[in-house]
């Protein structure tokens, strides 16, 4: 459950950054000039109206997924890591012991000539 909100928390992010960046400053909403021979739907006015109600949706949006996954993980504890970390299905592989050196001859050493 909280990773389907973690992913459409997502996606409405990435829909309000590009909304807020399409606008203006001056509320001309996509640069387009006074109605020049357009409806009034995509005339200056129709078009900032419409972004703007989107965005103020988009919003709401946000925050009420912020919250919810907020109130959701409130509970967890101890659990520190990415969602991206998966365990290891795999046990490590172990190497084999080294073999044991030859053991030196036990007694006094006898010179040979």
């Amino acid at each position: 459950m909280t990773n389907v909100l973690l992913i459409i928390h997502l996606f409405v992010t990435i829909a309000l950054i590009g909304l807020v960046l399409i606008q203006r400053s001056e509320g001309g909403g996509l640069g387009i000039g006074s109605s020049q021979g357009m409806g009034a739907f995509m005339g200056g006015r129709g078009t900032a109206n419409l972004l703007t109600r989107t965005t103020s949706i988009l919003g709401a949006l946000f925050f009420g997924l912020s919250l919810s996954l907020a109130l959701l993980n409130r509970g967890v504890v101890g659990r520190s890591g990415s969602i991206l970390d998966t365990p290891d299905s795999k046990p490590a592989l172990s190497l084999p012991a080294a073999p044991a050196a030859p053991a030196a001859p036990k007694g006094p050493a006898v010179p040979t000539n």
